[in-house]
C-alpha cells in the first residue's frame, strides 16, 4: 500500500523543510568572518608558543573558571565552599564540605567547557555578548568571594574586568564580541587539553578523573578521561552551531542594535 500523500497546507501539520534547517546552519558572511577569527584563536592559541606569555592571563581565567565550575557544582549539591585557590603557575584548587562528589568532581573540566561553549555562542553577536559580560561580571564576583586571600584571582579578574570596559567602548563594541569569543574558545580547548593531559597522555594519579574512578570504582581515569572529552568536544561544536543558527545579524544591525543597549547612549 503507498503511503498517503501529505497536505503541506494543511494548517494543523508542523512540517519543516529540510532546505529550511540547511539554511539555518549555513553561515552568512558575517559569521564567516567570525569562524575565521575564532580559526585563528585555536591556532594561536594551540600551536603558536611565542604567543604563550600574551594569553598566560587567560589561562589564568580559564583555571579560575575551572575551579568556579567545581564550587557552583557544589553550592547546587549543598555543599559548604570554603576556598578557592589560584597559583602562578596555573593550577588551582577548591575546597569544600559536604556536596555530591559524583557531581562536583566532573564539573571542573564539564562546566568549564559549557561556559566556554555559551561564550562561543554569544560571541558571534554583539548584544548577546554584552549579556554574557554582565552574567560574567556576577559569577567573578562570587569567584573573588571565595578566593579573597588569592591576589592572583583578583590581578586576573580585574585585568579581565578592565579589558571588557575598554573593548565595551570601542567600535560599537565589536572588540568586546571578538574578545568574548577569544575567552570562550580559550576555557572549551583548555578544557579539552587538561582531560587529554590529564587522564590520556600522561594519566596524572591526582586528577579529577583518578578521584572519580576511585570513587566509582570501575572504568579507570582514562575511561571517564575519553568520556568527558567527548562531553567537551560535542560542547564546543554545539557553541559554534548555536551561534550560527541563533545570531544571523549583519555588522550594521549588529552595531545599531549595541548602541541602542540598555536605552543606548544620551
Amino acid at each position: 500500500m503507498s503511503p498517503l500523500p501529505i497536505d503541506v497546507t494543511d494548517p494543523n501539520l508542523h512540517y519543516i523543510p529540510r532546505r529550511a534547517v540547511v539554511d539555518t546552519l549555513t553561515p552568512n558572511a558575517t559569521q564567516r568572518v567570525t569562524l575565521i577569527v575564532a580559526a585563528c584563536y585555536v591556532v594561536a592559541i594551540g600551536i603558536l608558543p611565542i604567543l604563550e606569555k600574551v594569553i598566560y592571563p587567560f589561562k589564568l581565567l580559564t583555571v579560575g573558571m575551572h575551579e568556579m565550575s567545581h564550587a557552583l557544582a557544589g553550592v547546587l549539591t549543598c555543599a559548604s565552599v570554603e576556598k578557592i585557590t589560584l597559583d602562578p603557575q596555573e593550577g588551582g584548587s577548591t575546597r569544600m564540605r559536604g556536596g555530591i562528589p559524583a557531581i562536583t568532581l566532573p564539573a571542573g573540566y564539564l562546566g568549564s567547557s559549557f561556559i566556554g561553549a555559551c561564550l562561543i555562542a554569544v560571541g558571534f553577536d554583539t548584544n548577546a555578548s554584552k549579556v554574557a559580560c554582565l552574567i560574567l561580571a556576577f559569577f567573578w564576583i562570587l569567584t573573588l568571594w571565595w578566593a579573597r586571600s588569592s591576589w592572583i584571582a583578583w590581578a586576573t579578574i580585574a585585568l579581565m574586568a578592565a579589558l571588557i570596559v575598554i573593548t565595551w567602548l570601542v567600535a560599537h563594541s565589536v572588540a568586546l564580541r571578538f574578545l568574548i569569543l577569544f575567552i570562550g574558545v580559550m576555557s572549551c580547548l583548555y578544557a579539552i587539553w587538561d582531560i587529554v593531559d590529564d587522564t590520556l597522555a600522561r594519566k596524572v594519579n591526582t586528577s579529577d578523573a583518578s578521584e572519580y574512578a576511585n570513587m566509582i570504582g570501575c572504568c579507570g581515569s582514562r575511561f571517564w578521561g575519553a568520556f568527558w572529552l567527548v562531553i567537551s568536544c560535542v560542547f564546543f561544536a554545539a557553541g559554534i552551531l548555536v551561534g550560527i543558527a541563533a545570531f544571523k545579524d549583519d555588522w550594521d544591525t549588529q552595531a545599531a542594535r549595541a548602541d541602542d543597549f540598555l536605552g543606548g547612549t544620551p
